[in-house]
């Protein structure tokens, strides 16, 4: 007797795919942080201090960070955080702070005001990074503050997390798709610019 083992294919899962401005930061952003974390070496060039914002609509298969998906997970932010962040950022061997999540660009609220006093205490002395769910293209159809927010790091690391390009090897990204992306010089160019600091 002979058995046969029938094999169902099934599609990779797949992250949502938002349509331009359907998830604005207003509706859904809490105001709520799952973590900082000072003084890093993995999130970024350099040391960094990095915030992890809670809140995140495109539930990536295999996210790293799920429960900051939440709106609600982890702590609101308080100015009292924020001064710590400032101070330490302060150190002159800090180079920079990195916002993650969650989803920064849906928590424009609180990404936006560190930013901004990022900015008028270092000027550009300190670098800013940012991870997104979101491409490059998607972010030019997007909401006033996504834009804003966009205009005012240094690097964006693009694109949604997809568990079929997984690459452990990479320079500080998860998939193979996702890009580490120079903001002021792609803004100044009209098409993305990749980092000039890629090894791969």
């Amino acid at each position: 007797m002979i058995f046969t083992t029938k094999v169902t294919w099934r599609s990779p899962r797949l992250p949502k795919n938002p349509q331009p401005g359907e998830w604005q930061a207003a509706q859904l952003s809490q105001q709520y942080i799952a973590d900082y974390k000072p003084f890093n070496f993995v999130d970024g060039e350099g040391v960094r201090c990095s915030l992890y914002v809670s809140g995140c609509q495109f539930a990536c298969p295999g996210c790293y960070n799920a429960a900051a998906q939440n709106f609600h997970y982890g702590q609101p932010y308080t100015d009292e955080l924020q001064e710590r962040i400032l101070t330490d950022l302060g150190q002159s061997y800090v180079q920079g702070l990195t916002l993650l999540g969650g989803e920064p660009f849906l928590n424009t609220q609180v990404c936006l005001k560190l930013v901004d006093a990022i900015r008028a205490r270092f000027g550009s002395t300190k670098d800013i990074w940012s991870w997104t769910g979101y491409t490059w293209a998607e972010l030019q159809q997007e909401t006033p503050d996504k834009l804003e927010l966009l205009s005012k790091i240094d690097i964006l690391v693009d694109g949604r997390f997809l568990e079929a390009e997984k690459d452990l090897t990479l320079q500080f990204r998860g998939s193979r798709n996702q890009r580490i992306i120079d903001v002021p010089r792609s803004l100044a160019q009209g098409d993305v610019v990749i980092w000039d600091k890629l090894v791969k």
